[in-house]
């Protein structure tokens, strides 16, 4: 049988995905936009064997339990091949785990990619984002470089992840790294609280599916200042159906509300920097090249060694392929 190994990198959400309107198709309530990232990925390799009695999972060397969201994407790859064959996959994490950086975006858009191909399978990338999509919702972007809008969709089948064009701008995000544990929370259970108890939530999805078009039009203009704004808006908005929700909670940490005041210091200096935030405690700051070490020289006497400077990533590859 054949073995692939494929890398897929993060994607960090400049408009927000937070909550699904049907959790067992994991279609999205809002449509959202994403920027892949340079220096956050995962490799993952897989095999089918036809002599192998169900699903084997390694993660960064370490045998683990198969994850039902592991099972649901080769259940689907096996749908789509006609078989039956169990699956062995390894998978490294070059990005902390659980953590809100993204993960699982990396992971599950690796696994689409590497499952698919190893199953002989020759999915277009808008197929292999909905793929993606059956392990991690944010994975149906990783599958794309640079910028991709996920769209709402109606229905499984074009819930899915397009590629923008890049705007006339060197766009750059610094990871402020406040905390590299897991969550204590997990986006899925997080997502599902705040959808069903926030009297916020309505509010806030109305607001970003609009949101996502006027990202659209801002970035086709180079509009940056736009762009950062609504950035920053999703961001703050998603966060707050949270502490809105029943219980009430909140991912962000002493340090990343210094990060975020730092930020609003930054531009009222006139130095164009935008934060935004997933699900976890660490800031992403949103930034052009050209502002990198003004912001770089603020954060360095706090966050010194927790700062990563990065800029916009590739598509998912195949890095090997072998019988």
């Amino acid at each position: 049988m054949t073995t692939v190994t494929a890398r897929a990198h993060t994607n960090i959400a400049l408009i927000k995905y937070w909550g699904k309107r049907d959790a067992a198709q994991m279609l999205p309530a809002t449509s959202s936009v994403s920027l892949t990232l340079a220096d956050f990925y995962t490799d993952t390799t897989v095999t089918f064997l036809a002599d192998q009695a169900g699903d084997t999972f390694t993660l960064d060397g370490h045998p683990q339990p198969v994850p039902a969201k592991v099972t649901a994407v080769l259940t689907e790859i096996r749908r789509l091949a006609g078989w039956s064959r169990s699956a062995q996959v390894r998978s490294v994490n070059h990005v902390p785990t659980a953590a809100g950086l993204a993960s699982s975006a990396s992971a599950y858009a690796a696994l689409a990619l590497a499952g698919a191909r190893a199953a002989g399978l020759s999915l277009s990338p808008q197929e292999l984002s909905r793929l993606a999509r059956h392990g991690s919702g944010s994975a149906a972007r990783s599958i794309f470089g640079g910028l991709a809008i996920w769209h709402r969709g109606s229905g499984d089948s074009d819930s899915v992840a397009e590629p923008l064009p890049m705007p006339n701008l060197a766009l750059r995000m610094i990871v402020v790294v406040v905390s590299a544990a897991a969550k204590t929370i997990s986006s899925t259970q997080a997502m599902a609280n705040t959808a069903a108890t926030s009297p916020f939530y309505p509010a806030w999805v109305a607001a970003n599916e609009a949101a996502a078009q006027q990202m659209v039009a801002a970035l086709a203009a180079s509009d940056f200042p736009r762009i950062g704004h609504l950035t920053e808006q999703s961001s703050m908005q998603m966060h707050a159906t949270m502490l809105a929700a029943d219980p009430a909670f909140t991912y962000f940490q002493p340090a990343t509300l210094r990060v975020w005041q730092l930020v609003q210091e930054l531009r009222a200096a006139g130095v164009p920097a935008y934060a935004t935030m997933d699900a976890g405690p660490n800031v992403k700051i949103l930034t052009l090249a050209a502002h990198v070490d003004a912001i770089v020289a603020k954060l360095t006497p706090e966050f010194g060694q927790q700062l990563r400077v990065t800029g916009p990533g590739p598509a998912a590859t195949v890095l090997e392929e072998h019988p």
